[in-house]
């Protein structure tokens, strides 16, 4: 996932090392740039942050002609569409064994420029985008089949064991752990009251899992055990472990005046789309706003705009992953799973701040 603070820093350095991996746009002029770019340097407010050159152009932005952002090795505009159209093939055959040359033929490229234009757009290779295709289509049959060997199977993995190889990256656990719901994961929480509420953070070993408001200890308490129903649940006494403190204090900051986002790293399980929509809220600058229209016409996904909205109300860590900033496209604040009011608060504090 993008970080804000991180590109906005490789942005006012002009840090070559930092083209290729992200571009900034402009709102106030259309156009997008390589971080290096020698334009004159943009005010914070009007920047938006996008992993590819094709998103921003998808966006509505227009390529910067001194800086040629397109050269850097990202994709070519006229690949987009054929890059589209290939994500739409691989998620449509995910339980297939999908070869580069196939899929290539299939959007009419060479598989060299297929490889290189599906990384650069989507930011995995056409292996990795199938895989988490894949992996969308196992975390559904794991629900519903009578046995894991079943949802192996019938997602298209040849083997239970490239599964479980695989699986504690991929799945944050084993395939017979996700299917208990957690089972013989140890969550660590911990509760605090600053602005807007009572609040808990949770993590788990490779980083938070959970942060929600809500109306008592009990209430989040509930809430935590709903997400993860067969982890086992520690509550911490302080002095809290280093790490964790660190991931509290990090959230903590932000809700007393910070205006970054919290910088932690996140251990949450989502589809390929949730996980692509939850990437690009995190590229909106804090204070402003975006329709669920607005996002899913950023994604390539125009007519998924309720997907967009069911994505957010999917979140588990609030403020970390900003769903309070996407709103209905007749401007009034659509929904928030921890309450309208938080969130005209948070996107106040976030105006008045920038």
């Amino acid at each position: 996932m993008l970080n804000a603070q991180t590109c906005w820093r490789a942005v006012t350095r002009r840090d070559r090392a930092h083209d290729g991996r992200f571009v900034f746009a402009v709102k106030t002029t259309g156009v997008f740039c390589r971080p290096s770019c020698s334009a004159r340097q943009p005010l914070r407010k009007n920047v938006r942050f996008f992993e590819t050159p094709a998103a921003a152009q998808q966006a509505g932005f227009r390529a910067c002609k001194r800086c040629r952002p397109f050269e850097s090795g990202a994709l070519a505009a006229h690949d987009a569409a054929r890059i589209k159209a290939a994500c739409a093939y691989i998620r449509a055959h995910a339980e297939e064994r999908l070869t580069l040359k196939a899929l290539a033929d299939h959007v009419g490229l060479s598989p060299f420029h297929f490889q290189r234009t599906f990384k650069a757009a989507v930011g995995l290779t056409p292996k990795q985008y199938a895989e988490a295709c894949r992996l969308d289509r196992l975390k559904g049959e794991l629900r519903t089949t009578a046995s894991v060997t079943e949802a192996v199977y019938a997602s298209g993995y040849g083997s239970s064991s490239r599964v479980y190889e695989r699986a504690d990256s991929r799945l944050g656990m084993t395939p017979a752990t996700y299917r208990a719901g957690g089972r013989g994961l140890t969550i660590s929480c911990a509760s605090a009251t600053p602005p807007l509420g009572r609040l808990m953070v949770a993590a788990a070993d490779r980083g938070v899992c959970f942060v929600q408001f809500g109306a008592s200890d009990a209430a989040l308490l509930h809430a935590l055990a709903r997400e993860f129903p067969g982890a086992e649940i520690q509550r911490l006494r302080t002095p809290y472990s280093r790490q964790f403190k660190a991931w509290m204090t990090a959230v903590l900051d932000h809700l007393r005046g910070v205006p970054d986002r919290p910088d932690v790293p996140l251990d949450v399980r989502a589809t390929a789309f949730q996980m692509q929509v939850w990437r690009y809220l995190q590229s909106v600058p804090p204070g402003e706003v975006r329709s669920y229209a607005d996002v899913a016409r950023d994604l390539g996904r125009p007519a998924a705009a309720r997907a967009v909205a069911r994505a957010c109300a999917s979140n588990t860590v609030a403020i970390v992953i900003p769903c309070h900033r996407v709103i209905r496209g007749d401007g009034g604040l659509g929904g928030y799973r921890w309450g309208i009011e938080r969130k005209k608060v948070l996107l106040a504090r976030e105006r008045a701040g920038h």
